[in-house]
């Protein structure tokens, strides 16, 4: 095992012995303590072997198992409830995580006569990296042929306009400018284009500096030159996940939310029960798709042959008043955003609902679940897509998120059935290109449950009632007059703007509260339909919402939360509570 001892002598020379790597049942194993967080991670980089065309890799994957003592790991959070509402439970396939690749996954399931369960330890889909993205759907610029991300970036993207249009999510083909500075660059720009053509991406194009500024004015006037990707897109996350969700639910998928998995017992090398807050499951198969925490399913399933590190990012999010005068596209510049060895490095992108979001950054973690933002990481990346958009202000920002990824050490997704577990599939170390890549994994994963059960004698046929189509919530304001008029004589709450800023409608907030997947929050409702996404945050429509979610759903106000259990926004009663408007602006 030779590569075991290369692998070895960098590892002594980085850390002095503290860390020492061995092979266990094909896997790469590293073991040792180290005090800094960033050297645990500098040893699995250091070890890992990245994708490529060239063959597999000379392990199965690497399971990072260095002991951290410069602090306390923290676990995953869970829900309080406890119930027997899932005791016995026997479904066909249990899919965990509700994110993008989960319902997704379960979406693809229910084209199958089967009985499918998805669960999440949250209170609602898409609430971790699903939702905590730019919404870039990626061409594939800096993905390594004979990758999973490659393979499934390109297959994924090229579904985005079926998907999108079955579900009736809004998902606009506007092309990534990769921009240049210095004029040296053309010539190779040139000469780049076999390689793209190689990658598979089609129809790239050299864009010359004086033709860029006139696509998009923003932009200095130094650069020289880009590249331009057409099949680049933007599509709303968290709101393809949700429509995703709805459209299992729709077929017949049961979700349960605030549903951790606690634990598995195996026998005979297959999982024969899952441990819940909410009763024990006894699922033919599962279908591990939990993000940050997919190594720890992986775990407890007792296959587990990669390592997740959670990356934090930070985006923020701009006026749309900005939007117009910086980008109209997705912009990013080399030397400023390109691909480092962890990192695209983020870019601009003027979203679907016309903001512009501004990064990610990305920061190595031991948080798996900590989303607080901080001034350096929107200083930092503030100033450097300043050398892009001399226009782009601290001023312009609205507010900002952050976002927790989970990649492997090399740098690829895991996309399987269990290696020694017999009823499991892996779908893991989904980051960025996840979102593009999901429809594609989802098609994979979906399959590779039903050939598990079908090796189990479990005979899979067609759901001959599924219905690929989701009808969206209207957005009225969006609508022709015509129609819009025509909206509102047959329902007046759409004429009732209750949503200044992004001319959110009663109905619109009605119908959000009443769709397939349940919605009880103010952060569920402004997923859905946008209130207090605009450039006050909410100051002004959100306490309407949430007196309206409360009589929707037979709550007091105070029971009303922001994100689910715990999450009060009211502690009792300071004053009356001013009342909900008869008649507000109407949107016609």
């Amino acid at each position: 095992m030779a590569y075991i001892d290369r692998i070895n002598r960098k590892l002594r020379r980085e850390f002095g012995g503290r860390v020492r790597a061995a092979e266990s049942d094909g896997c790469l194993v590293l073991e040792g303590e180290l005090e800094d967080w960033a050297d645990v991670v500098r040893a699995g980089t250091l070890a890992a072997e990245k994708p490529s065309f060239r063959g597999r890799r000379q392990y199965r994957g690497l399971v990072n198992r260095v002991r951290f003592t410069g602090g306390e790991i923290p676990p995953m959070r869970t829900p309080a409830l406890r119930d027997a509402s899932l005791e016995g439970a026997r479904p066909d396939v249990l899919v965990i995580g509700a994110g993008i690749c989960g319902c997704a996954i379960a979406r693809e399931l229910a084209r199958y006569d089967l009985d499918i369960l998805l669960a999440d330890k949250e209170h609602d889909v898409a609430l971790h990296a699903s939702s905590r993205n730019d919404g870039m759907v990626h061409p594939g610029i800096d993905l390594r042929k004979g990758s999973r991300k490659h393979h499934y970036n390109l297959r994924g993207n090229a579904l985005y306009d079926r998907i999108t249009g079955e579900l009736g999510v809004p998902f606009e083909r506007t092309g990534q400018y990769l921009c240049f500075g210095s004029p040296l660059f053309k010539p190779i720009l040139f000469l780049s284009l076999l390689y793209w053509k190689w990658l598979g991406l089609k129809g790239v194009r050299v864009i010359g500096g004086k033709e860029l500024r006139r696509r998009e004015p923003g932009l200095r006037e130094d650069l020289s030159a880009a590249l331009f990707f057409p099949s680049a897109g933007i599509v709303c996350p968290y709101g393809l996940t949700i429509a995703y969700g709805e459209n299992a639910v729709q077929n017949g998928v049961r979700l349960s939310p605030d549903t951790a998995v606690l634990g598995m017992t195996l026998e005979g090398g297959r999982i024969i029960r899952v441990e819940t807050n909410r009763g024990r499951i006894y699922p033919a198969v599962v279908v591990n798709a939990a993000g940050v925490f997919a190594a720890e399913v992986a775990d407890m399933a007792g296959d587990r042959f990669y390592t997740i590190h959670p990356r934090r990012g930070t985006n923020a999010i701009l006026d749309k008043k900005a939007a117009p005068l910086l980008v109209r596209t997705i912009v990013s510049k080399l030397g400023s955003s390109s691909r480092t060895a962890h990192t695209k490095g983020g870019g601009m992108v003027k979203t679907v609902h016309g903001n512009l979001l501004v990064g990610p950054d990305a920061v190595e973690t031991f948080e798996g679940e900590n989303f607080a933002t901080c001034r350096g990481s929107l200083e930092a990346t503030f100033a450097k897509f300043a050398t892009v958009s001399p226009g782009l202000s601290p001023g312009q920002i609205i507010t900002y998120f952050t976002g927790v990824r989970a990649p492997t050490y090399e740098e690829d997704f895991v996309v399987c059935k269990g290696v020694k577990t017999g009823n499991l599939v892996h779908v893991a170390g989904i980051q960025s290109p996840g979102l593009t890549a999901a429809p594609a994994i989802a098609q994979d994963a979906a399959r590779f449950a039903a050939e598990l059960l079908e090796a189990a004698g479990r005979p899979v046929g067609a759901n001959s009632r599924f219905d690929p189509r989701r009808i969206p919530i209207p957005h009225v304001a969006a609508l022709p007059a015509a129609e819009r008029q025509a909206l509102i004589r047959q329902n007046p709450d759409y004429g009732i703007i209750l949503c200044r800023c992004e001319e959110v409608s009663r109905g619109e907030i009605l119908d959000s509260l009443r769709r397939p997947v349940p919605c009880d929050t103010l952060d569920g409702v402004k997923r859905r339909v946008r209130p207090g996404m605009g450039r006050c945050q909410g100051g002004f429509c959100g306490p309407l919402v949430l007196q309206l979610i409360a009589r929707e759903k037979g709550l007091s106000v105070e029971e009303v939360t922001k994100a689910g259990p715990g999450s009060f926004v009211l502690w009792g009663p300071a004053k009356a509570a001013a009342p909900e408007p008869e008649e507000a602006p109407h949107a016609g």
